[in-house]
């Protein structure tokens, strides 16, 4: 049995990790403490959070939990995106010259992070490129939240089959996945954090990992910090 701390860039992310990611990882020896919606800013003793303003204060912040749970068996990672990570990230120009090669420019960041954080314990987790890549796994499932509207959902259907995968929709402003969402549904800007959260349930871990396969090895290695398991191997 292990504890895990999980840092969530926003709202979404932080109910997805409460409502999906705690359960599943519960079955398996792992229990999340929070989430917790990573640090933007500090003054005195008040602690703002929710986004990412600079590196420097979510890892000042992601420190601090380090160092007050000092046990073997508690863990921490997190769920962050790529799109948009503040230019202070570890590595961040050097990374930038794998951009054509989106998963080892990731793998370089979250390398990055690890190094400069100095704890085993610590899993980073970098999200490509954003939250919102997951509910491309299956964007049939968005008709649960708008009916009748098919032709925007072909519309997205086509957008990831170009791409080949959810995680290689690319992070340009306009283009991102979380843009091309509100490109079809203007409202889903406001409803995020409830719509997102319940299309990726109504999803299912199973599917978004076997069409996201970044996210599959993450959850691969939170799987594994339960005592006696290993990595459930995606059969898609």
């Amino acid at each position: 049995m292990s504890r895990l701390y999980l840092f969530a860039e926003g709202r979404t992310e932080q109910t997805f990790a409460s409502t999906v990611l705690s359960p599943h990882l519960a079955s398996h020896g792992v229990y999340v403490q929070g989430p917790i919606l990573v640090a933007n800013s500090r003054r005195g003793r008040a602690i703002h959070r929710g986004g990412i303003r600079t590196f420097s204060a979510m890892q000042h912040d992601i420190v601090r939990f380090l160092k007050q749970e000092s046990a073997d068996d508690v863990f921490f990672t997190s769920m962050i995106d790529l799109y948009a990570l503040p230019g202070d990230f570890p590595c961040f120009e050097e990374a930038n010259r794998y951009r054509a090669d989106p998963y080892r420019r990731v793998e370089a960041l979250e390398a990055s992070w690890a190094d400069e954080t100095a704890d085993r314990r610590f899993i980073p987790f970098i999200q490509l490129h954003e939250y919102e890549a997951y509910l491309f796994a299956d964007v049939s499932q968005l008709s649960h939240f708008y009916p009748d509207k098919n032709a925007e959902i072909e519309a997205l259907r086509r957008i990831v089959d170009i791409a080949g995968s959810p995680e290689l929709i690319d992070d340009e402003p306009h283009t991102a996945p979380s843009k091309q969402i509100i490109g079809q549904f203007p409202d889903y800007k406001y409803v995020k954090a409830t719509v997102g959260s319940q299309a990726a349930e109504r999803i299912g871990l199973a599917t978004i990992r076997c069409r996201c396969r970044h996210f599959a090895r993450w959850l691969g290695r939170l799987e594994q910090l339960g005592q006696g398991n290993t990595f459930s191997q995606c059969r898609c």
